[in-house]
C-alpha cells in the first residue's frame, strides 16, 4: 500500500486533555499548521474509556481548554458537592473535547485530525482501520502528548491473580454487574476507589455492605479550598496562606503534615491511620464524612490473589463476605512518573509545570513556544513539577511549583498571560482585591511574608531526604 505524504508545521501524537489543551493555544497564538494522530475514535483520551459516574474532582472552570468554556457557572445545589462549583461529568467532558475538535479546530482549516491511527514514530503513523501509512514532513516540532500516560480501569491488568469464580468487574461495567449482590469489595484506596464508595453510598448501599481494600492511606485536598470564585477568596487563597505557615512553623516532615491538617489545607479518612500516599486526590467536606462511614476498611497492603473465600496479601488473608461483587479500582491513574525536559531539539514533551493542572501546564508551554524564541529561556518557564506518588512526594512537587510561580512572577509579559487564562483559575480573585479591602489584604500579606520562609523549609527537608537516600 503507498504511503500517502504529509506536512505541517505541528505534529501533535494525542487528541487527549492535555493535546487539546495544547492545540488549543497554538491555533489561536500562531499561524501554524498543525496534525494531531490518535489512536481514538473521538478526541478526549482516557475520558473515551470512563466510567459511567466519573466526575472531574476539582471545578469545571479551570478545565479544558482555553478558548471554550466547560463551567456551566453553576453552584451545586444538592449532593456532597453541596454549595462548590460544579463538577463535569465523564460524558460532558467526552463531549465537550468533541465539540472543540468539531466546532473550533477543523473549521479553522489549520488542523488535521487523524483519529484510530497508530504513531510509530520517526514521523510515520498508521490507521488501524485501513492499514494506510502515512509520513509526515514537520517543518517545526513534534508534541508528544502521550507521555503523561493514563492507566485506564477498563484495561488495565490488575496485579493480583483471582479464581474464575470469583464476582469480579472492573469499575467501568460494574453499572452492567451490581445486581443480585449482597456485598461489594472495593479495590483501591485512590480516586476511583472514593468515587466507587460514594457512588455505592449516594445509591442507598448500606455501609455496612461497603468493603473497602486500601493499600495506601492517602493525604486528600479539600475541595472548598480549589474553588476560583471572589466568594471563595478566604477558602482559596486563604488555604495557600495557611499552607506557606504550616510549612515555615514546622519543625520535621511529620509535623509539616499534622500542621497542613490542622490549618484544613489536608484532609485525611481516618485520623488514626498516618497516610504514606499522595496522589493529589480531592475530595469535598462531605464526600469525607460520607467515606467515614464505612466500618469496614481493609488496610493490609496489596492484594496478591483473589478467591470467593478470601483476599491474600503479603502476609495475611482476609474472609470474604457472602455474596460479594469485588469492584476493581485498581489502576493508578498516571503511570509515568519520570520526568524529562520539556523542550528538547524538535520535541515538545507536555508534562506537568504547575502541580494538580496537566491541561493549564499544556496551555502554558503551548504559550511559551508561541511567545518565546530562546530554547534556553523556554526551559527555565517550563521546568517540570514532578508527579506525586509517596506522601513525601509532596514536598518536591510543591517546592518545584512554588520555584515556577516565582520565576513566572518575574516575566510581566507572562504574568500577563496567565492572568487571561482560563485555566489558571485564582489570579484574577487575587488581582481583584480592593486595597482598601484588609481582610482580603491581610491574607495576601500573610501569603506574602510566608512564602520565603516556606521554600527554605522545604528546601532542607528535601536536602535531608536525599542525603538518606528517600528522594
Amino acid at each position: 500500500m503507498k504511503t500517502e505524504q504529509l506536512t505541517c508545521d505541528y505534529l501533535i501524537v494525542g487528541a487527549g486533555a492535555v493535546g487539546m489543551a495544547f492545540t488549543d493555544v497554538l491555533l489561536h497564538e500562531t499561524n501554524a499548521n498543525i496534525l494531531i494522530v490518535d489512536k481514538n475514535a473521538k478526541p478526549g483520551g482516557h475520558w473515551n474509556y470512563a466510567y459511567p459516574f466519573v466526575t472531574l474532582h476539582q471545578p469545571s472552570a479551570f478545565y479544558g481548554v482555553c478558548s471554550k468554556e466547560l463551567n456551566r457557572g453553576v453552584i451545586d445545589k444538592t449532593g456532597l458537592n453541596e454549595g462548590l462549583m460544579g463538577l463535569a461529568s465523564g460524558q460532558e467532558v467526552s463531549a465537550y473535547f468533541d465539540a472543540v475538535m468539531n466546532e473550533t479546530f477543523l473549521p479553522s482549516n489549520r488542523v488535521q485530525y487523524y483519529p484510530l491511527c497508530e504513531y510509530k514514530g520517526n514521523k510515520q503513523f498508521v490507521s488501524t482501520l485501513s492499514g494506510k501509512h502515512y509520513n509526515v514532513t514537520v517543518n517545526k516540532k513534534i508534541v508528544d502528548a502521550t507521555y503523561l500516560n493514563t492507566n485506564i480501569p477498563l484495561t488495565h491488568t490488575p496485579s493480583f491473580t483471582r479464581d474464575d469464580d470469583v464476582a469480579f468487574t472492573p469499575v467501568n461495567t460494574v453499572v452492567e454487574n451490581i445486581k443480585g449482590f449482597d456485598n461489594y469489595v472495593v479495590v483501591g484506596g485512590g480516586k476511583t476507589g472514593i468515587d466507587t464508595c460514594l457512588w455505592l453510598l449516594e445509591n442507598h448501599v448500606a455501609p455496612h455492605n461497603i468493603h473497602w481494600v486500601v493499600s495506601r492511606d492517602a493525604w486528600l485536598l479539600n475541595r472548598k479550598n480549589t474553588q476560583p470564585l471572589n466568594d471563595f477568596f478566604f477558602d482559596s487563597i486563604g488555604a495557600q496562606a495557611n499552607q506557606m505557615e504550616a510549612i515555615a512553623a514546622s519543625s520535621s516532615i511529620e509535623d509539616m503534615f499534622d500542621k497542613l491538617e490542622e490549618r484544613g489545607v489536608l484532609l485525611r479518612i481516618d485520623k488514626k491511620v498516618r497516610p504514606s500516599m499522595f496522589h493529589g486526590a480531592t475530595v469535598s467536606e462531605l464526600e469525607l464524612k460520607a467515606l467515614q462511614t464505612l466500618p469496614s476498611v481493609v488496610r493490609q497492603g496489596r492484594v496478591k490473589h483473589i478467591s470467593r473465600e478470601e483476599l491474600c496479601f503479603e502476609s495475611t488473608t482476609w474472609k470474604m463476605p457472602d455474596n460479594a461483587l469485588v469492584i476493581d479500582c485498581s489502576a493508578s491513574a498516571l503511570t509515568n512518573l519520570e520526568m524529562k525536559a520539556v523542550f528538547d531539539g524538535d520535541t515538545i514533551t507536555p508534562q506537568t509545570v504547575r502541580a494538580y493542572q496537566p491541561v493549564f501546564s499544556a496551555a502554558l508551554i503551548a504559550h511559551v513556544e508561541a511567545a518565546y524564541s530562546d530554547e534556553r529561556q523556554k526551559q527555565m518557564l517550563t521546568q517540570v513539577v514532578p508527579l506525586p506518588n509517596r506522601d513525601i512526594d509532596w514536598l518536591p512537587m510543591t517546592a518545584a511549583m512554588l520555584r515556577n510561580m516565582q520565576i513566572w512572577g518575574e516575566d510581566t509579559a507572562l504574568k500577563a498571560w496567565i492572568y487571561h487564562c482560563r485555566l489558571d483559575g485564582f489570579s484574577k480573585i487575587v488581582h481583584g482585591v480592593a486595597k482598601d479591602d484588609m481582610q482580603k489584604m491581610q491574607v495576601l500579606g500573610r501569603l506574602k511574608e510566608a512564602a520565603a520562609p516556606a521554600m527554605q523549609k522545604l528546601m532542607t527537608y528535601i536536602q535531608g531526604l536525599k542525603a538518606s537516600g528517600q528522594l
